[in-house]
This record gives structure tokens, C-alpha cells and sequence, in this order.
């Protein structure tokens, strides 16, 4: 019965990777504007295009009449004419008046099956005084249709398709912090008992968490490249993190460097307390209380609160599961390797 239990979720951890895999990297993105031309507007008309990425927002010779743009200034909204819709583009005509609440233009395009694209600062008027809208320019926000999309990944600024990452970093870190988690269990234990089995699991635990936390730097630096444009920032969970695959790595060096030392199960047990209790300190202490680039620290929203739709959760769940169950069946091959490495030595 055991033997047929560990093979039932060691077959569903490769099948819930699989349908991370597949859905993660098939699953199109939503449609979001991502650039305005022009930018910078005087006072006169204009031809504004709208250019956006992920599934199209208009089917191929869709009428312009279906759709609508406007672009608020302040609390106000400024009338356009569409003249042309593509499935990744919008065209419009905008006359800009003299007076403006704020010089800053957001964009609202309303479609009728995409729902409404917005875009942060798309333009900047250069000249226009501070004041309402003129009348004759103003517009009434349309009302919004909900979007018809199907089965998609939401779009975000400056993340972008690089959204599906979050079913790869973050489920890494959580499965670090699950093993890390049973290596400090397995070295309590060991101080308590001095008994050699708690010491191979701690070593086991550690030695497979260090291989996640290693593939949880490197796709954190790929993300940071992608959204934060460079390789590495100068952000407290960042480096945190960093440190912390340090210390762990210190755990395996300390055993290397002790040998067949009788207190080495003591002495790396003291050493992975303490890793863990500064891995609690440095990713999910401190980066609450200091600026973080990172979402859900110092006021920037979680991903749960603005972007973890229901499509997201469906397969970010999954990927939570499927890379703790991986990491956990890495644990118990290295245990395994362990125990028998022990008994051979102790013949």
C-alpha cells in the first residue's frame, strides 16, 4: 500500500508540472495599450495611435463606430474620433483645447468584447493652461461591456508576458521554504536526540533546498532584467534572499569541512537553526518593512490583490503543488543516498 501511495503522487507531481508547463506557456495573454503616438501633444488636432500587445482586442475589419477612446485629464474626459481599428491598434483624431486640469492624458479604450484597455500617462500636452475642458471638447465615459476573453492570463505593465514567471519563481521559494522548514524540524529533533537519522535528514533538506533557492535567484534575476531592467537591484528581498542561499551554502561547507568529526551532527545542527531563523528574518521579515520593488511590500499591491485572476490561480495553485512535491521527492532520493552512504560507512 505505501509503495503504491508514492507512486500516486509521484505520478501526480509530474502530471500538475506537466499542465503548468503546458497551460503556462500556452495560455495567451489579455489584451493591454502599451505606447501612444504622439506623446507629447500642442495645441491643435492630432493623430493619435494607440498600439497594445497580447490577444487582439478587435477582429480583422472591425467598424471603429463599435469602439470608443477617451482620454481623461485630471477628473475630466476629452473626446475623440476613432478612425480606425486594428486587431493591435487604435487610430483617432483629438482636438486639444487651450485649457486642460492636468497636461497628463490617460487613455480609456472601450471594445465590446475585450472590456476597457486602459494606459497610465499615455500623453503629454506641453502648452495648455490650467482649467476645465472646454464643453465642445468634452466626452461621457461609455458604458463598459465585460470582457469576452475566455481563458487568459491578465494583462500588467512592465510585466507583460513575463507574467508567466510567476509559475516558476514564486512556487520555487515556497518549496525552499518547505524543505528548509523540515531541515529545521529534523535539526531540533537532533539537539534533542543526538540521533544520527534527524542529522541525515537535516542534511538532506538543506542540500535540496539550496538547489531551489539557486533556481529561485535565477529566475528572480531573469524577472528583475525583464521588468526592473537590469540583472540585479539594489531591493532588501533581493538580497535577502541572496544571503540566505549563503548561509545554507555556509551549512554544506561546515559539514565538508568537519569530516568524520563526532560533533559534526551537533554543530551543523546549531548552524541550520540559526539559517532558518535568519531565512524568516530576511524574506519574510524584514522586506515588510523597508522599500521592496517586489509586490505586496512597502504599499505595492500583492498579486493576489490586482492580477491573480481566476485563470492565474488555476494554474498557479497547481505549480505551488507540483514544484513542493518535486522538491519534496528530491528530498527523499538525497535521504535515501544518505541513509545507505551511513550504513555502508558504519560497517
Amino acid at each position: 500500500m505505501k509503495g503504491g501511495w508514492n507512486w500516486i503522487w509521484k505520478g501526480s507531481s509530474i502530471a500538475l508540472l506537466a499542465y503548468v508547463i503546458l497551460r503556462g506557456f500556452s495560455t495567451p495573454l489579455q489584451p493591454g495599450l502599451v505606447s501612444a503616438t504622439p506623446s507629447q501633444l500642442t495645441l491643435e488636432e492630432h493623430t493619435l495611435t494607440l498600439l497594445a500587445v497580447g490577444q487582439p482586442f478587435a477582429r480583422e475589419n472591425a467598424q471603429a463606430s463599435d469602439f470608443e477612446l477617451v482620454l481623461r485629464s485630471g477628473d475630466q474626459l476629452l473626446a475623440t474620433v476613432l478612425t480606425d481599428v486594428q486587431p493591435h491598434a487604435a487610430t483617432a483624431k483629438v482636438r486639444i483645447p487651450s485649457t486642460l486640469p492636468s497636461r497628463a492624458l490617460d487613455a480609456f479604450l472601450f471594445t465590446p468584447d475585450a472590456g476597457t484597455l486602459f494606459l497610465g500617462n499615455a500623453c503629454f500636452v506641453e502648452d495648455a493652461a490650467k482649467g476645465d475642458i472646454p464643453t465642445e471638447f468634452r466626452a461621457q465615459a461609455p458604458a463598459e461591456a465585460a470582457p469576452k476573453l475566455g481563458f487568459s492570463f491578465p494583462y500588467q505593465p512592465n510585466i507583460m508576458e513575463s507574467i508567466r514567471n510567476l509559475l516558476w519563481h514564486v512556487p520555487m521559494w515556497f518549496a525552499m521554504f518547505f524543505i528548509m522548514g523540515l531541515g529545521f524540524v529534523a535539526s531540533l529533533a537532533q539537539l534533542r536526540t543526538d540521533s544520527v537519522k534527524w542529522d541525515l535528514r537535516a542534511e538532506a533538506a538543506v542540500r535540496t533546498g539550496v538547489i531551489f533557492g539557486l533556481l529561485g535567484l535565477t529566475t528572480g534575476s531573469l524577472w528583475a532584467r525583464w521588468t526592473w531592467g537590469a540583472w540585479w537591484v539594489s531591493d532588501p528581498q533581493l538580497n535577502g534572499a541572496l544571503v540566505t542561499v549563503l548561509l545554507y551554502s555556509g551549512y554544506l561547507i561546515l559539514r565538508a569541512a568537519l569530516g568524520e568529526d563526532d560533533r559534526v551532527g551537533r554543530l551543523a545542527a546549531v548552524y541550520n537553526v540559526f539559517a532558518f531563523v535568519m531565512l524568516v528574518i530576511l524574506l519574510m521579515v524584514l522586506p515588510r518593512y523597508t522599500e521592496s520593488l517586489h509586490p505586496g511590500k512597502d504599499g505595492n499591491p500583492g498579486f493576489n490583490s490586482y492580477d491573480l485572476d481566476n485563470s492565474l490561480r488555476a494554474v498557479f495553485y497547481p505549480a505551488v503543488i507540483g514544484w513542493g512535491a518535486l522538491c519534496y521527492w528530491m528530498y527523499t532520493l538525497r535521504l535515501r543516498m544518505n541513509r545507505i552512504a551511513y550504513s555502508l560507512l558504519s560497517r
